[in-house]
């Protein structure tokens, strides 16, 4: 019988480098929080803002889809990023996705609802710490000064030469998610790990 994608086991994209992330953050001595937070759901949700779907979703999700550009709205587990006008995306524990993908549907009815699991093709890092904002800063052209790009924001841009979207958490000391493709996960951890050698 021929293997399934079911039959294998997930592997995280960076589950090699869990040891190097977490000798560096050891030998930061707390100055630098380094760590992978592997498989999180990750749903991609476009509808129209000002239809009644929004309204509904948000109601199923237990929390309102962010208006703001660049805003953030979190609700226990779950956490809404705005990407777009009418794009946002869902982030939330992992293994909830085939659920929350149903409530999502159910919630908007006959109204116009895109959803799309991107759980696989992201991971996220998460980078923490007194010297966090000064470590992202070091390949980051955003200004990530806490008047700028305080607690809940986040932004598709670009560290140490890859795509990425960046959150700042809003959770005391939880500091930034770093949301990366897959295939770039390894490179940006190696740039991250060479950035953070002065904090060492």
């Amino acid at each position: 019988m021929a293997d399934t994608a079911l039959d294998v086991p997930s592997r995280s994209p960076l589950g090699h480098a869990a040891d190097r992330l977490a000798a560096a953050t050891h030998a930061s001595q707390g100055t630098i929080r380094l760590a992978e937070l592997p498989f999180l759901a990750q749903l991609n949700i476009r509808l129209d803002a000002k239809g009644a779907a929004a309204d509904a979703v948000g109601l199923a999700l237990g929390l309102q889809l962010p208006l703001e550009p660049n805003t953030v709205v979190r609700a226990g587990e779950s956490t809404v990023l705005w990407l777009g006008p009418d794009e946002w995306l869902l982030v939330a524990p992992p293994g909830t996705q085939r659920d929350l993908e149903s409530r999502i549907r159910e919630a908007a009815g006959e109204e116009f609802v895109s959803v799309t699991d991107v759980s696989a093709q992201r991971t996220t890092l998460l980078v923490a710490g007194p010297g966090a904002r000064d470590l992202l800063a070091h390949g980051c052209s955003l200004d990530l000064h806490p008047r700028a790009f305080g607690p809940g924001r986040c932004a598709q841009t670009t560290l140490g030469r890859t795509q990425v979207v960046l959150v700042s958490r809003d959770e005391p000391g939880s500091g930034f998610w770093v949301l990366v493709r897959s295939s770039f996960a390894l490179y940006l951890t190696d740039w991250l790990l060479d950035a953070a050698t002065e904090y060492l």
